[in-house]
C-alpha cells in the first residue's frame, strides 16, 4: 500500500510538473500580457478597418416588448415619478408585482430571420455588422452559459448572435459586437448629490420591495445586486470570454461606464482577446467611449456627434437611425437617407467610420421606413461608393458654409439639426485620385469652384489629367485656376442626394 502511493505521489507530482511547464509555455508564447505597455503593440485600425467606412447593429433586446420611451425602460420603470414608471403603472402595474424580468416571456422575436437582415444590411452597404450583445439590462442576446438570462433559454430560445453571425459570414460581412454592460452592476456606493442622481453609475436602483432588491439567486444575476468580485470574474469577465470563443468577433465596442471597471479586468479582457485573435489569424478592433481605454491601441468613438477635423487615426461614431430611441418605440421618428448618408460622407472624409444603429421591433422584423432608409443609402453606395470604401483623407476633409459644434454627445441635439447643402463639398482620395463631393445638386449649367485646389492651399501641386461625374457619361467642363479647380455641371444629375466628382492626376 506505501509503494503504492508512493508511486501515485511520483506520478502525480510528474503530471502537474508537465502541466506547469506547458502553462508557462503558453503564457510565453502569448503576444499580449494584460498590462497597458503590452497591450500598446497592437494596431489599433488595421486596413481591413479603415476601408469599412460603415457598420451597422442594432438596440434590440427585453426593453424592445414595452416599446415606450427608450431602451432605459428597465431603470426609469423603478424611479417614482419618472414618466416610464406612470406609463408602467397604468399598463402593468406595480413594478414590485410586474418587473423587467416579466418582460422576457413576451420578448419572443418569432419573425426573426438571420438571413434577411444579413441581405439587409448587405444591400446597405455595411461592411461590419452585429448586436448589441447586451445591453445595461442584463439580458444576453447570445447562447450563455454565464446567466439563464439569454435568447436561447429564454424569450426567442434560440442564440440570435450565432445565427446571425453565421449568415454574415457567408456574406463577406465581418462581425461587431457591443457591450454596455458594465453598467449592470448595482454600484450601492452612488447616492444622491447636486450632480447626479443615485445610483448613477448602475442602471438599476436597488428599490426595497422590488425586485432589484431581490435575493433570489436567478433575479440577482439579472438585475446585478451581487458583490463586485463576484459580478467582475462571472458576469462582466465571462460574458466577454463567451462571446469571444463562441463567435470570434473582428469588432467588440464598448459602451460608457466602462472606466468603473477595474483596470485589471480591463487587462485582463482586452490581453485575452487579442491572443485569441492571434490564434485565429485574425485582425480585430476594440473600440471604446470616453478615456476608458488607451488610445494606442483601441479606436475612438463619439456618440451621436462627431470630429470637426481631420484626423490622424481612424474614429468611429455611433449613430442611430432615429431622431430619438436607440430601440424601438411606438411612433420612432426616423431620419432621411439624404441626412444619414451626408453624415457617412462628412466620417469618411475626416478620417472616421460610421456604426449606424437600427431598432427592430420585438418581433423580430425591422420596421419598413428604417428599410427603406437602408436600401436607398446602399443604392448610392452601390452606384458611387468608390469615393467612400478603400479611400484615405486628402490633405483636407472639405470645405462649405455649414459650421459643425465642437465637441461631442453633449451637442448631439446640435449635431442632429444640421442640414448640409450642395455648397458643403467632402474629400477623399485613393492613389492619384481626389473625390469631390457634394452633399446635394447645385441645378444645371451651375458654376462652381472648389477652393481646396487653389494654388495657395494645396501643399503640393497636383497635374490634373481628367474631372467626370460619376454616374454620368456628360463631358465635364472644367479649369484649374489659382483660386481652386472650376467645375460646370452637366445639364442632368445622376443623384440628388450627393454628387461625386472624380478628379484624376498624372
Amino acid at each position: 500500500m506505501k509503494m503504492k502511493k508512493t508511486v501515485y505521489l511520483v506520478m502525480s507530482l510528474f503530471l502537474f510538473g508537465c502541466m506547469g511547464k506547458h502553462a508557462q509555455e503558453d503564457q510565453q508564447e502569448a503576444s499580449y500580457a494584460p498590462d497597458w505597455e503590452s497591450l500598446a503593440g497592437h494596431e489599433a485600425s488595421p486596413e481591413w478597418f479603415r476601408n469599412a467606412k460603415l457598420g451597422i447593429y442594432f438596440h434590440w433586446g427585453v426593453y424592445s416588448v414595452p416599446a415606450y420611451s427608450s431602451e432605459w425602460y428597465p431603470r426609469h420603470m423603478h424611479q417614482e415619478g419618472h414618466d416610464v414608471y406612470k406609463h408602467h403603472m397604468e399598463t402593468y402595474g406595480h413594478p414590485s408585482e410586474f418587473g423587467y424580468h416579466d418582460f422576457v416571456p413576451m420578448f419572443r422575436a418569432e419573425h426573426f430571420n438571420a438571413a434577411e437582415w444579413a441581405d439587409l444590411f448587405k444591400q446597405a452597404g455595411a461592411r461590419f455588422a452585429g448586436p448589441v450583445a447586451e445591453h445595461h439590462d442584463g439580458f444576453a442576446m447570445w447562447d450563455s452559459d454565464a446567466t439563464p438570462w439569454n435568447v436561447n433559454d429564454m424569450g426567442p430560445q434560440k442564440d440570435i448572435t450565432g445565427l446571425l453571425a453565421a449568415e454574415l459570414e457567408e456574406r463577406g460581412i465581418k462581425l461587431i459586437t457591443t457591450f454596455h454592460h458594465a453598467k449592470q452592476l448595482q454600484r450601492h456606493d452612488s447616492i444622491r448629490t447636486e450632480d447626479h442622481e443615485p445610483y448613477q453609475w448602475s442602471h438599476y436602483p436597488w428599490s426595497l420591495d422590488m425586485p432589484t432588491s431581490s435575493e433570489d439567486p436567478k433575479l440577482r444575476l439579472l438585475y446585478g445586486n451581487m458583490p463586485e468580485e463576484q459580478w467582475l470574474e462571472e458576469i462582466w469577465f465571462a460574458k466577454l470570454k463567451e462571446v469571444i470563443d463562441r463567435y470570434q468577433p473582428d469588432i467588440i465596442w464598448f459602451d460608457y461606464v466602462l472606466d468603473k471597471i477595474p483596470a485589471a479586468y480591463r487587462q485582463k479582457f482586452a490581453a485575452y482577446y487579442l491572443n485569441q485573435a492571434e490564434n485565429w489569424g485574425k485582425e480585430v478592433v476594440i473600440v471604446r467611449k470616453q478615456e476608458d481605454l488607451p488610445l494606442d491601441f483601441t479606436v475612438e468613438d463619439l456618440e451621436k456627434s462627431r470630429k470637426n477635423r481631420l484626423e490622424k487615426d481612424p474614429w468611429m461614431t455611433d449613430e442611430t437611425i432615429s431622431k430619438g430611441s436607440w430601440c424601438y418605440t411606438e411612433n420612432l421618428e426616423i431620419k432621411t437617407a439624404t441626412d444619414v448618408l451626408h453624415v457617412l460622407i462628412d466620417i469618411a472624409s475626416k478620417n472616421g467610420v460610421l456604426l449606424l444603429n437600427v431598432s427592430p421591433k420585438a418581433n423580430g422584423t425591422i420596421p419598413d421606413n428604417q428599410k427603406q432608409v437602408l436600401l436607398t443609402m446602399g443604392q448610392w453606395l452601390n452606384a458611387y461608393g468608390e469615393a467612400i470604401y478603400d479611400t484615405r483623407p486628402w490633405y483636407i476633409f472639405g470645405e462649405g458654409p455649414t459650421i459643425q459644434p465642437e465637441g461631442h454627445f453633449e451637442f448631439h441635439r446640435e449635431f442632429l439639426k444640421i442640414k448640409y447643402s450642395w455648397k458643403d463639398i467632402r474629400y477623399t482620395a485613393r492613389d492619384r485620385i481626389i473625390y469631390a463631393t457634394l452633399m446635394g445638386w447645385p441645378g444645371p449649367g451651375t458654376e462652381i469652384s472648389l477652393e481646396a485646389f487653389s494654388s495657395e492651399s494645396l501643399p503640393e501641386q497636383v497635374d490634373i489629367s481628367t474631372v467626370s461625374l460619376l454616374g454620368s457619361d456628360a463631358a465635364i467642363e472644367w479649369d484649374l485656376e489659382e483660386s481652386g479647380l472650376l467645375l460646370k455641371m452637366p445639364s442632368e444629375t445622376p443623384d440628388s442626394m450627393a454628387v461625386v466628382f472624380k478628379i484624376e492626376s498624372r
